[in-house]
C-alpha cells in the first residue's frame, strides 16, 4: 500500500496512544548479584547524586534526575524495549489494556502549534456533539489553550463519567470558535473490523492487540459477518506493532487445532512457557487465509505469523516483520513502573522471533534494518517447509509496494488534502452520497487549490498521479462525511496486495490441505 495522507502521532483523548510491547505476568528472579555488591552500587549512585546536589551549576530535581535519567539510562544498557514508565505513562497503558476509559472520544493531533481534532468516535461524546475532524481546539472550560501541546489537552479533557466540559474550536468557514458541551461518558474502543472484500472472501483487520478485548472482538465480528459462509480469509497485521500475548494466542488458536503450540518463551530466570490454542473454532478450521504482513508488523503480529506459518494454516504475504520476541513483565515501583525484558519468544517450530540488537546503535535497529537470515536457526514447518529464525517472520511471498512518486510525497508531506477538505467542507456539516468517488470538477478544483498552497508540481505529474490523488481525496472526505471504518475500507478495497492476497488464497489452501494430510498420518 503506497503512502496514504496523515497527520501523525494522535492521542486518544482519555488515552495516549503508545507502543505497547508483549506483557507477561511479574515474576522474581535470583539475583545475580549480592547483597553486598547491590549495597555498593546503591551507594555509588546516591553519591554521585549528593555531588549533583551539591555541586551542580544550577539547582536540580532529584526526582527528575532518577527518574528521567539515573532509571532510564540504566535500561538503555540492556535492551531497545526494557523501559521505565512514569505514573501517567503507566495509567495510559493500563488504560488502553482495558479499552475503556472516561472522556469525550476522539482522536486529537498536533498541527504545527495547534492542537486538532482528528476523529471523533462514531456514536462518542464528541461524535455526538458534532465535534469534526479538522476543528482546531483552541479553550477548554473557557481556558486557553492554545500554548498548551495534545498531551496537556488531553489531560483537560479527560474526567469522570457524566461530567461536562466546554469545548471551543475554531472551524474553517466559521467566523467565530464553536463552543459545544459535551458530557464525558465510558468509551470502549475496537481495533477489530472485518467486512466482505468480495462474495466469499472476508477481510479481518487487526490494528493492534494492545486490548484486552481484541479476541473478544474478532470473535464477534467473525460471527456478525457470518464465518459459515467464509471461504477464504486475509487477514491483515500490516503496521500491527504488537501488545498483550494473551490476544495473539487467542486470535491464532481460533484457527488453529486445541493443543498445537502457538508460542513458547525462556528466560534466564524462569522456566520455559508453553502457550497452546485451546479455543479452536471449528468453522474457523475450514477456510484458507493469506496474512497480510510488513517491517512494522512486530511482537504479537509476529506471534500470530509465526504460528500459523509454523503449522503451514496459513500463507504469509509481504515484507519481514520488524524482529521483535522479547517478552516484557511490569513490575510496579513507588512512583510508575518498568517494562523489563525477562524473556524471548520463540515459534511453535523453535525460530527466535527477536532480532540481533547487539551489534550497532538502537537507532540502528528502528530504522535502519535489514532482513536476516540466520543460518544457525533453521527450522522446519509441519510439512517440512525450511525457515529461519532471529530476524522476524519471512513471508512466504514476498510483496514490494509500489515506490512512491517525489510528487506523490510532496503532497503527503503537506497534509495538502487534509486541508483541502477542510477548505471545501468549511463550517458546513460534511454530507456525500454513498459510494461517492471525487469527479473531473473536484479534481480540477483541487489542482488550483495546489497552486495556491504553492506545491510544485507539473500538469504531466498530476495526470500520471491521478488515480492516487483521487483515492487520497476520495478517503480524506470520506472521514468526515462517515468514519474512519468506511474511509478504511475503501482503501483496503483499492489495495493492489490486498488484490494480489486474494490471488493468492489457492495456494494457501493447498497449503493447508497438505498440512492436514501430514499431521493425520502422524497421528494414526
Amino acid at each position: 500500500m503506497k503512502i496514504r495522507t496523515s497527520l501523525q502521532l494522535a492521542l486518544i483523548v482519555g488515552g495516549c496512544t503508545v507502543l505497547a510491547p508483549l506483557y507477561g505476568p511479574a515474576i522474581s528472579a535470583s539475583a545475580a548479584t549480592t547483597q553486598d555488591d547491590l549495597d555498593k552500587n546503591i551507594k555509588s549512585l546516591a553519591g554521585a547524586l549528593s555531588i549533583l546536589e551539591d555541586n551542580y551549576a544550577d539547582k536540580i530535581s532529584s526526582e527528575k534526575a532518577i527518574y528521567q535519567g539515573a532509571i532510564p539510562g540504566m535500561l538503555r544498557t540492556l535492551d531497545p524495549h526494557s523501559n521505565f514508565l512514569d505514573p501517567s505513562e503507566y495509567q495510559d497503558m493500563q488504560r488502553k489494556q482495558r479499552a475503556q476509559y472516561f472522556g469525550i472520544g476522539m482522536l486529537i493531533s498536533m498541527d504545527g502549534p495547534k492542537v486538532i481534532a482528528m476523529e471523533p468516535f462514531p456514536g462518542s461524546p464528541a461524535w455526538r456533539a458534532d465535534l469534526r475532524r479538522g476543528d482546531v481546539i483552541v479553550a477548554v472550560d473557557g481556558n486557553d489553550v492554545t500554548k498548551k501541546d495534545s498531551s496537556a489537552v488531553a489531560d483537560l479533557l479527560r474526567g469522570p463519567r457524566g461530567s461536562q466540559v466546554r469545548v471551543s474550536v475554531m472551524r474553517e468557514g466559521a467566523p467565530a470558535p464553536v463552543t459545544v458541551t459535551v458530557t464525558r461518558g465510558e468509551i470502549e474502543t475496537s481495533l477489530v473490523d472485518a467486512f466482505w472484500i468480495k462474495p466469499g472472501i472476508a477481510f479481518l483487520k487487526v490494528t493492534s492487540f494492545e486490548a484486552q478485548n481484541v479476541a473478544r472482538d474478532v470473535e464477534a465480528a467473525m460471527q456478525k459477518l457470518g464465518e459459515a459462509n467464509v471461504k477464504g480469509l486475509i487477514l491483515d497485521l500490516r503496521e500491527n506493532r504488537g501488545g498483550l500475548v494473551t490476544e495473539a494466542v487467542s486470535l491464532a488458536g481460533r484457527f488453529l487445532r486445541d493443543g498445537q503450540v502457538v508460542v513458547s518463551h525462556r528466560g534466564r530466570a524462569e522456566k520455559e512457557q508453553v502457550f497452546r490454542a485451546n479455543k479452536a473454532n471449528p468453522a474457523a478450521q475450514k477456510y484458507p487465509i493469506v496474512v497480510l504482513v510488513n517491517g512494522n508488523s512486530a511482537s504479537a503480529s509476529e506471534i500470530v505469523s509465526g504460528a500459523l506459518q509454523d503449522h503451514d494454516r496459513a500463507l504469509i504475504m509481504g515484507e519481514t516483520t520488524f524482529g521483535k520476541g522479547l517478552v516484557q513483565a511490569q513490575f510496579p515501583l513507588s512512583e510508575g513502573a518498568l517494562l523489563l525484558t525477562i524473556a524471548h519468544y520463540y515459534t511453535p517450530s523453535g525460530r527466535l522471533i527477536q532480532r540481533d540488537y547487539s551489534k550497532g546503535s538502537f537507532f540502528d535497529y528502528y530504522y535502519a534494518r535489514k532482513p536476516i537470515q540466520n543460518s544457525d536457526d533453521i527450522k522446519a514447518t509441519d510439512t517440512g517447509r525450511k525457515m529461519y529464525g532471529g530476524g522476524g517472520i519471512t513471508p512466504d511471498e514476498k510483496y514490494d509496494p509500489e515506490k512512491s512518486t517525489m510528487f506523490e510525497r510532496r503532497v503527503f508531506s503537506s497534509s495538502i488534502i487534509y486541508r483541502f477538505a477542510n477548505s471545501y467542507f468549511g463550517a458546513a456539516k460534511p454530507s456525500l452520497p454513498a459510494n461517492w468517488t471525487p469527479d473531473a470538477d473536484l479534481l480540477s478544483r483541487f489542482k488550483d487549490y495546489l497552486h495556491t498552497k504553492n506545491v510544485a508540481f507539473t500538469d504531466a505529474e498530476f495526470n500520471r498521479d491521478k488515480k492516487w490523488i483521487t483515492e487520497q481525496i476520495r478517503d480524506e472526505f470520506y472521514l468526515r462525511a462517515f468514519d474512519k471504518k468506511t474511509s478504511d475500507r475503501a482503501q483496503f478495497l483499492d489495495d493492489p496486495e490486498v488484490h494480489q492476497a486474494v490471488e493468492s488464497l489457492p495456494k494457501a489452501e493447498a497449503m493447508h490441505a497438505e498440512a492436514q494430510k501430514v499431521m493425520a498420518a502422524r497421528r494414526q
